[in-house]
């Protein structure tokens, strides 16, 4: 389903959201909880990942960034 595109080996830290940059590189913020706000995004790694149309990317278990192809017009 979904394929692996960059090898980060990034290791998840609890209550963190890592997400790939508009730069292509790894990303972290504190996830906002009820009555604390988050932000302060650090970068954690550089991937270098250039994006193609059609497709979603994001950091999976293991620390490295893939990718799927996005489900457009199904009925």
């Amino acid at each position: 389903m979904a394929e692996v595109v960059k090898q980060t080996g990034v290791s998840k830290e609890k209550g963190y959201l890592y997400y790939l940059g508009k730069d292509g590189n790894v990303w972290r913020t504190k996830m906002a909880r009820a009555g604390k706000g988050g932000g302060n995004p650090e970068k954690v790694a550089d991937a270098g990942v250039q994006r193609e149309a059609g497709y979603l990317y994001f950091i999976d278990k293991n620390g490295n960034v893939s990718r799927a192809k996005m489900a457009r017009g199904r009925k």
